[in-house]
């Protein structure tokens, strides 16, 4: 987990607003899921002035391609990582030298095999899986892969955080602001 410390609370901002909200904040890391072509370089600038770290979800920004040029532009732009659902978006992140996260939907038992999988096509360097309120799924996949495991999508409390935690989850990613700031300590079960 070189990129996001293990027991890290990620601000997931979608808005504007909530970027900004971000720097009074503790968050070390930001999932940007709303990127923008336009605005890309200067949200880099601005995140890493304030010593912090950008990743962004490239399946959900407007005008940056899904593509090897895209990802090359990304990585230009300096951003320090990046998110996507897709096997073939996390491989030339990879091979572009950046930093992945890939993220699953796990909805049913199958969805855990097919995670797997995806790792096993993919190889990227973190997962996240949602919805983050699944400690049974983190506990089974962080018995089946060795990548860092981020759990995101329905945290909106401090005990979901903690039981994410306790559970196997390396960070959790929220949109919850009033999360932002908790500084957890935890002992795995």
């Amino acid at each position: 987990m070189n990129k996001v410390k293990k027991g890290a609370i990620i601000a997931a901002v979608r808005t504007e607003e909530e970027f900004e909200e971000v720097f009074r904040s503790k968050a070390e890391v930001i999932f940007d899921l709303n990127p923008d072509l336009l605005t890309l370089a200067e949200r880099v600038r601005t995140v890493h002035a304030a010593g912090r770290s950008l990743f962004i979800h490239l399946d959900l920004a407007a005008g940056i391609g899904k593509d090897k040029s895209g990802i090359q532009f990304v990585k230009d732009a300096g951003v320090d990582g990046v998110i996507s659902t897709r096997v073939n978006i996390i491989k030339l992140a990879r091979e572009a030298g950046l930093f992945t996260v890939q993220r699953f939907f796990v909805v049913d038992s199958r969805s855990v095999d097919t995670t797997v999988e995806g790792l096993k096509a993919s190889r990227a360097d973190m997962i996240e899986v949602m919805p983050g309120v699944v400690p049974k799924t983190i506990r089974k996949l962080k018995g089946r892969i060795e990548v860092p495991i981020i759990a995101g999508g329905l945290i909106e409390t401090v005990q979901e955080v903690e039981e994410a935690l306790r559970c196997g989850a390396g960070a959790v990613s929220t949109g919850r602001r009033a999360l932002w700031n908790l500084k957890v300590s935890y002992s795995e079960s």
